[in-house]
C-alpha cells in the first residue's frame, strides 16, 4: 500500500452506517413480532398515492395479514382472510352485518396495486379496498381486485406490539 493511500485513509470519513429498516419497508425474507408472535413476511402489497403496505405474515401454517399505514404515526391492523362472498363491486353496501356484528364502511379507496411476493394477487393491478370498522372496534377489509374479492376480519394492534426481528 503506498504511503498516499496510508494517508488519505486516515482523513477518510467511515461509512455511515445503514440505517434499519421500518415496518413499511419490510419485504419478503424478512422477519417480523406482531403481538409477541414472530412471522416471516412471503408478500408485500402497495397500493399507489398511499403510504401505506400489507403484508403477507406466516407463521407455520398460518398466513395473517398486517396492514400498516403512516399517518402521525404508525398504525397497524392484523387481519385474518374469512369466507365470503359478494357479487358486484359497484353494489358493495355501506353497512354491512356478519357474525352477529354490524361493520360500518370507514374508508373506500382505490389505486394500482404493486405486489411481491406470495399474495391474495398474483399481479398488481387496479384494486379496490373498503375498511370497516363495528362498535366493537372489530376491523373487517374488503378487496377486489381482477374480478375477486378478498374479506378480512382484524383488529388494531399497538405500535409497541410490532417491530422488526430481521430485515
Amino acid at each position: 500500500m503506498s504511503i498516499w493511500k496510508r494517508i488519505g485513509n486516515i482523513f477518510s470519513k467511515p461509512e455511515a452506517p445503514a440505517a434499519p429498516k421500518s415496518m413499511l419497508d419490510l419485504s419478503p425474507g424478512d422477519i417480523c413480532e406482531v403481538s409477541l408472535v414472530t412471522y416471516e413476511v412471503t408478500g408485500r402489497t402497495q397500493t399507489s398515492g398511499r403510504n401505506a403496505v400489507v403484508l403477507t405474515l406466516r407463521d407455520g401454517s398460518s398466513i395473517g395479514y398486517l396492514y400498516i399505514e403512516q399517518r402521525e404515526q404508525l398504525q397497524y391492523a392484523l387481519y385474518q382472510p374469512i369466507d365470503g362472498r359478494l357479487d358486484n363491486p359497484a353494489e358493495v353496501p355501506a353497512t354491512l352485518e356478519l357474525d352477529d356484528y354490524t361493520y360500518y364502511l370507514e374508508e373506500e379507496y382505490e389505486g394500482y396495486a404493486s405486489v411481491t411476493g406470495q399474495t391474495p394477487y398474483t399481479n398488481g393491478g387496479q384494486q379496490h379496498v373498503w375498511q370497516y370498522q363495528s362498535d366493537e372496534s372489530r376491523l373487517l377489509r374488503v378487496e377486489w381486485q381482477n374480478g375477486r374479492f378478498m374479506l378480512y376480519e382484524g383488529e388494531k394492534v399497538i405500535p409497541g406490539d410490532v417491530k422488526v426481528i430481521r430485515a
